[in-house]
């Protein structure tokens, strides 16, 4: 191993049971290297990344860091040998403080004939919360208040603490805003200028392409190419992903918006406290509406308002084929809509429950028999429907969520609704954490439930996705709408952040 490499694999090999989740894999990171590795959910990816963040050991092969033998044994051994990691699933401990989530098993510094001092564990949180672009992130707020976007954040904080000679992150820019994902950015390209290596796990190509200096492409378990990022475009690394080309359609063809006169939802003077005010708005059939804004805009907070998860101080969600104020979750799905959470783990998904389970939870009644009795039959073919059409990985509709990648969990999430007969659905981050062709797959299937006159609202990060599905787009800014952009010449990016920002 040369001495300008930070990082090897050589032919590392990990089965589960007949799976080859990794297959031969060998790969290469110089010192001051940012590295994407990109691939379909189920390519091996992060299995990959688990044994070099020591939670899982490789069946054969070896790892080297800075020339020498590294078997971790643990993540916390992990980040001795100065590997700082941010995985794709939440790690955080939701009932302690975000500063001593952040030294969390390395208190030891701040200790003293054994015991621990937390003021100072606080001081050092917020230094290094400011000093990486974060000052409005207390230490001492408790991690089980923050958003998905801020528990990312003290993540990438913990990581960075460790002065990592190799940072990973793995699928961390799709939970970010744009304000957020920018300050990232600027943290890889400041590791890369002190000699810092950076494994960045993304399925959102053109920024892979964009921030990185090679990207390797895995496919089953396998390393199937590799190509410099400067040689390359988005174009070639979907058709390496997949094995096929991917430049047919993807979003919306159609410059123009187009949806009925029909009103089904209307939203007045919607406020929540510290969250957002005075949001009103009319969503109409076969319309696909966009929400967005920056961190601190509250577009997520209104998806929960709106399918009655938040409580707001004043206001209205009103459904107006029946007239009916949404207040509760259940309400709402009475009321034929669906909602698809940011936080699936948390607020959508049963992680410790079946596939099967988590399907049937929020289609109860349509697998009810006229006696009242949950139907076995139903649930399986249900289950079934959602694995063959959303193409999930599984070995059967029993396996539990938790052991799916994240990408196959939010293709379990976003397919239960999706095959239920609802009028409308509210997606946040529908395609987080999944593929380039599920990201097609979905946006087919979003393109067919707006011919069929179902309405979506979409709240995203992305903008690209918003720019390329919706019709109208609504931009958000300090907790209040500021804008609203209808598809046409106005509907550009630029006009957009111009507005965000």
């Amino acid at each position: 191993m040369s001495a300008e490499n930070v990082f090897e694999v050589r032919n590392i090999k990990k089965y589960f049971g007949s799976t080859h989740a990794n297959d031969d894999v060998s790969l290469t990171i110089p010192k001051g290297h940012v590295r994407g590795l990109i691939g379909e959910n189920g390519s091996g990816k992060s299995t990959l990344i688990s044994m070099i963040a020591g939670i899982q050991k490789p069946d054969s092969g070896e790892m080297l860091i800075n020339g020498q033998s590294y078997c971790p044994q643990s993540p916390l051994d992990s980040g001795k040998h100065k590997i700082g990691t941010v995985v794709q699933e939440l790690g955080l401990v939701d009932g302690l403080p975000v500063g001593i989530n952040l030294f969390l098993g390395r208190a030891k510094p701040f200790t003293k004939f054994g015991v621990i001092d937390t003021k100072g564990i606080y001081r050092e949180a917020n230094r290094l919360l400011k000093e990486w672009g974060f000052p409005w992130l207390s230490a001492t707020r408790l991690t089980g208040t923050l958003s998905v976007e801020e528990k990312k954040i003290v993540e990438l904080v913990r990581a960075l603490s460790l002065n990592p000679d190799l940072l990973i992150l793995d699928e961390i820019t799709q939970a970010l805003s744009l304000n957020n994902r920018r300050i990232l950015i600027d943290i890889i390209g400041q590791l890369k200028k002190n000699g810092q290596s950076v494994l960045l796990v993304t399925h959102d190509v053109e920024e892979m392409v964009a921030i990185t200096d090679a990207i390797t492409i895995m496919r089953d378990g396998k390393i199937v190419a590799q190509r410099e990022s400067r040689e390359t475009d988005a174009g070639e690394i979907k058709k390496l992903m997949v094995g096929r080309d991917m430049s047919g359609d993807y979003y919306r063809k159609d410059e123009t918006a187009s949806f009925g006169d029909e009103v089904v939802l209307r939203t007045a003077g919607l406020t929540a406290k510290d969250c957002f005010s005075n949001v009103s708005f009319d969503l109409h059939r076969g319309e696909i509406l966009g929400v967005c804004g920056l961190s601190d805009a509250g577009i997520h907070e209104l998806a929960e308002a709106l399918f009655g998860v938040r409580k707001t101080e004043s206001g209205s969600v009103v459904v107006t084929k029946s007239n009916t104020a949404v207040k509760t979750p259940s309400q709402a799905m009475r009321l034929k809509m669906g909602y698809v959470p940011k936080d699936r783990d948390k607020q959508a998904l049963m992680v410790n429950d079946s596939i099967e389970n988590n399907v049937v939870l929020p289609a109860i009644e349509q697998v009810r028999t006229k006696a009242g009795i949950i139907s076995t039959k139903l649930s399986d073919q249900l289950s079934e429907k959602v694995i063959e059409k959303f193409n999930v990985k599984t070995k059967s509709r029993d396996q539990a969520m938790r052991s799916l990648s994240g990408g196959n969990r939010q293709k379990v999430n976003l397919g239960r609704w999706m095959i239920q007969d609802k009028d409308i659905l509210i997606l946040d981050c529908p395609t987080r954490g999944v593929d380039i062709g599920v990201k097609s797959y979905i946006y087919g299937e979003m393109r067919k439930a707006k011919e069929d006159g179902i309405s979506m609202i979409v709240v995203s990060d992305e903008l690209p996705e918003l720019l390329g599905m919706c019709d109208t787009l609504l931009v958000m800014k300090d907790g209040e709408i500021v804008k609203a952009v209808s598809r046409g010449p106005e509907f550009t990016e630029e006009t957009i952040i111009e507005v965000m920002l």
